[in-house]
């Protein structure tokens, strides 16, 4: 529990970060040659210690009901590797199987139930620091993996030192085998921060052709659930904000931008069926002179809607669109409804489900070509990797995080961008509504970034980068091959103890 506390305290709000390698060392001590089940039980501590304090935000308006269910349920993940790393404790080398399996668990539960839930990855922890570069080479996966082994080496240095203390003529040789897996533990992030060296670089507009984007952050009349009560005056805040800043345009104290980014959900009201909504965006676009990414609510097809990223040229009106492939559910759409309405009514403030896009968001406007994520998108790694090897010269990250509050999810969903700016070396733009709006260098820093619950502005230079990352052409085969090393420590832990079993029979 004391290791799923240190967890929590490596991410954000708290940015203590290297206490994430606490995390795995304090599982791999207490499962050390323990039986499966005893594992279970550690992982599930472990787990709960973790994710309850850190996923508190999901239940701040809709009570604990909801996200306990979501913290037990990721826990139980948790139980399962402690099992496993119980299982492979007992084989040589195992650090590295143990920390293989991080990487197993952490690709399952990115991808199932639903779709999966990232959040909460390891990898996710170190927007900077000595394993951040790692990403570059091999994704969130790799981090991940890094900060797994660099804790499972020093549980093992800390168990080789404890069996030492004692007398006996192999005391020596335990002792050089603990320093040997203390300097192990030491050397991965000795070689993240080598690994810098070849990881994107570089101001936010080096490294390519400049366009200048401008970010709005209208903010919002309220936090909480019903943020969008007023629709028509979450819309106006970010057309009267695009307004303001087209005088500054005007004034000289602001240079003309190439493209203007609104976050999503700032026009909550169909602008594809409603005149008014239209008007409003129309002269917008028409005073900054150059085209908007209006996030927008769509109506259909039949009852669903669709939250979707429309590109809004400022002579020719709405273009082309992305429409968010991966719904969060329970939050955007309710599956099974019947059946979890006997647990919550809550799953009725879903009123309308959202219905899946299929393309990538791939959208070209003011000379840019851009890669468009929705929200919890940015945690997904296909989803982030299509749009930068579709030709994305930067990405942008339209979200609303209104109905969080003043929480630590705003903070921890930055983090992912900061982390994604260095897998793929580009720049990130992040959009939301009420905060926090962001603008991320290639190489993981922030450049600007905004309050929460605030109404800001931001107008950079981006350069637009065409170069791809080991991390960008590797995909999803470091996360696999990783997986699958530590799925393989489990088959053989289970055969050698079968065949421990047998032998024992045959001797009765």
């Amino acid at each position: 529990m004391a290791g799923g506390l240190a967890l929590w305290l490596a991410f954000p709000p708290h940015d203590l970060r290297a206490l994430v390698i606490a995390g795995p060392a304090a599982l791999a001590l207490a499962a050390h040659r323990r039986q499966a089940r005893t594992g279970a039980l550690y992982g599930l501590l472990l787990g709960l210690a973790f994710l309850v304090p850190l996923l508190s935000w999901t239940g701040e308006y809709v009570g604990s009901g909801p996200w306990l269910a979501l913290a037990v349920y990721q826990a139980l993940h948790y139980g399962a590797l402690g099992a496993a790393t119980a299982l492979v404790s007992r084989l040589p080398l195992w650090p590295l199987w143990s920390a293989s399996l991080w990487v197993a668990m952490e690709a399952v539960r990115s991808r199932w139930l639903f779709g999966g839930f990232p959040w909460a990855r390891l990898g996710f922890s170190q927007p900077e620091g000595p394993f951040t570069a790692l990403a570059a080479f091999g994704g969130v996966a790799l981090v991940s993996f890094a900060v797994a082994l660099t804790g499972c080496l020093l549980a093992r240095a800390l168990l080789l030192l404890i069996d030492g203390a004692g007398s006996g003529p192999s005391t020596g040789g335990r002792a050089r085998a603990s320093t040997l897996a203390a300097l192990a533990a030491v050397s991965i992030p000795l070689i993240g921060t080598l690994a810098q060296a070849a990881a994107p670089s570089g101001d936010v507009d080096d490294g390519g052709r400049r366009v200048t984007v401008a970010v709005i952050q209208g903010n919002v009349p309220r936090a909480g659930l019903d943020f969008n009560a007023q629709r028509r005056a979450v819309l106006d805040n970010h057309v009267q904000e695009t307004l303001a800043l087209a005088d500054s345009v005007d004034t000289g104290e602001q240079p003309a931008p190439d493209l203007v980014i609104w976050p999503e959900n700032a026009s909550d009201i169909d602008p594809l069926v409603n005149r008014d909504a239209d008007r409003a965006i129309t002269e917008a676009a028409r005073a900054i002179d150059a085209p908007i990414l209006v996030g927008a609510v769509l109506e259909g097809p039949g009852d669903n809607v669709r939250n979707a990223g429309i590109v809004w040229d400022p002579k020719e009106g709405p273009g082309d669109s992305y429409v968010k492939r991966h719904p969060v559910p329970f939050g955007e759409y309710i599956p099974a409804r019947s059946f979890f309405r006997l647990f919550s009514d809550k799953v009725d403030l879903v009123r309308r489900d959202f219905i899946a896009g299929a393309e990538p968001g791939v959208l070209t406007l003011g000379g840019a070509t851009l890669g468009d994520l929705i929200c919890f998108e940015v945690a997904y790694d296909e989803l982030v990797t299509d749009v930068v090897r579709g030709g994305a010269g930067m990405l942008v990250v339209q979200t609303n995080n209104a109905t969080f509050g003043y929480t630590a999810e705003s903070e921890q969903q930055l983090a992912m961008g900061r982390l994604r700016a260095v897998e793929h070396g580009r720049s990130v733009v992040v959009a939301a509504t009420s905060g926090i709006s962001a603008i991320i260098g290639p190489d993981g820093r922030l450049v600007d970034r905004s309050a929460l619950f605030t109404a800001d502005t931001f107008v950079r230079d981006i350069a637009q980068r065409g170069e791809l990352t080991v991390a960008t052409r590797l995909g999803s085969l470091p996360e696999w091959s990783l997986s699958a090393l530590g799925l393989a420590g489990v088959v053989v832990a289970l055969g050698l103890r079968a065949r421990g079993r047998s032998r024992r029979r045959t001797s009765r």
